[in-house]
């Protein structure tokens, strides 16, 4: 498959089957984002992978979106390792964790495997439950897994505009 119809056939899934996600799959999900472009090859993404129940019932009380999916990794970026734009100290690590986790879901994609990425996600509880560094921006969330048999993308999931609407040259 290229990468635009990778690309293409994925999409948020919402409904998981039981089947566990195997080790070597899940090392090359993680490998996606190890190697993700980031500014100044700062490298400030971090993750959390929670597989054990007992986790996965704490992350119930971060967000309603896990959907019972078998592997769900919290991300985070160390604000003390991201690089800020110098012209206005913009924060640069929500980008290089963007990039990182694009490459993670269609890494999972081409694997055959579905994900979502949750923002839907409570920064406070996520501290409280994990014990996370003060240091640590808490972005979000990757739930991970096999598409149960009925899951199927969200009818949005076609809903795409027009090129000419996104796409300007020279002048807008």
């Amino acid at each position: 498959m290229d990468f635009l119809e990778l690309a293409s056939k994925r999409y948020s899934c919402r409904k998981y089957s039981d089947k566990e996600v195997e080790e070597e799959k899940l090392n090359k999900i993680l490998e996606a984002a190890r190697i993700a472009p980031t500014t100044c090859n700062y490298q400030p993404q971090k993750l959390l992978v929670v597989r054990e129940k007992e986790n996965l019932k704490k992350i119930k009380f971060c967000t309603p979106c896990g959907w019972k999916a078998p592997v769900q990794i919290l991300i985070f970026f160390d604000k003390n390792e991201s690089a800020k734009r110098r012209d206005d100290n913009l924060e640069l690590g929500y980008m290089d964790t963007s990039i990182a986790t694009t490459q993670m879901m269609l890494e999972a994609a081409d694997l055959g495997l579905a994900s979502t990425w949750v923002e839907m996600i409570k920064p406070d509880k996520v501290r409280k439950h994990f014990n996370v560094p003060e240091n640590y921006e808490v972005f979000g969330l990757l739930v991970l897994g096999y598409p149960a048999e009925d899951s199927e993308p969200s009818p949005l999931h076609y809903d795409k505009k027009d090129m000419n609407k996104m796409t300007f040259y020279e002048n807008f």
